[in-house]
C-alpha cells in the first residue's frame, strides 16, 4: 500500500508540472517562501537532477528540505544548497569562493561555471519547485526518499555511505537516511 501512495504523490507532483503560468502566478501569491529559497531549490535541483524526470527532482528536492530540517545542517534552503568549505579568492580576499570538492551538492563546487544552460528546462524546474515547496508547506506530502539526507550517483562509492541507511534508488541516484 505505501508503493501506492509514493506512486500517487509522483503522479500528482507530476501533473503539477504542466500547470499554466497564470497558475504559477497564483502559486507564487499564496506561497510564503521567500524568492530567494524557491530560486536555491529549483539550481539545486537543476544541477543535481535535471535529466532525472519529475520522480529525481522530486528526491533531489525532499534530500534538500529533509537537510532544513534536520538540526545537523543549516536552517534554509539556500544554506543547505550552498554549505561547504571556503576561502578567500585571490581576485578578491574579502569574497570567500567554495573549496573544490568540499561542498554539500558537487555541482557548487566543481570548478566548473554554473550557468543555466537550458533555460526552457530551468523554467519547468523552477514551476515544479514552487509548487512542490507550496504542497510540502501546506500539506503532509509523502517524502519518496524516505527521509534521506544524502544521495550519491549510483557509479560512485563516497566512504561516507556505509554509514547511512539506504532508502531507495531512483533513476541513477542512491538515497540514503542519516540516522540520529
Amino acid at each position: 500500500m505505501r508503493w501506492l501512495k509514493q506512486t500517487t504523490s509522483i503522479v500528482v507532483v507530476a501533473s503539477i508540472i504542466g500547470l499554466s503560468a497564470q497558475a504559477v502566478t497564483f502559486a507564487e501569491e499564496i506561497n510564503s517562501i521567500p524568492e530567494k529559497e524557491i530560486s536555491c531549490l529549483a539550481k539545486n535541483v537543476y544541477f543535481e537532477a535535471k535529466n532525472q524526470g519529475t520522480g529525481g527532482w522530486l528526491a533531489v528536492a525532499f534530500v534538500t528540505l529533509n537537510r532544513v530540517k534536520d538540526s545537523r545542517f543549516p536552517n534554509t534552503i539556500c544554506e543547505v544548497v550552498y554549505q561547504g568549505q571556503t576561502r578567500p579568492s585571490w581576485q578578491d580576499p574579502k569574497r570567500e569562493i567554495p573549496i573544490r570538492h568540499k561542498c554539500q551538492f558537487s555541482w557548487f563546487c566543481d570548478g566548473k561555471p554554473d550557468n543555466i544552460k537550458n533555460q526552457s528546462k530551468y523554467m519547468d524546474i523552477l514551476i515544479f519547485s514552487n509548487l512542490m515547496l507550496d504542497q510540502a508547506t501546506s500539506t503532509d506530502m509523502i517524502d519518496i526518499t524516505d527521509g534521506a539526507t544524502h544521495y550519491h550517483a549510483d557509479y560512485v562509492k563516497p566512504a561516507w555511505a556505509s554509514t547511512k541507511t539506504k532508502t531507495i534508488e531512483i533513476g541513477d541516484h542512491i538515497f540514503y537516511r542519516w540516522e540520529s
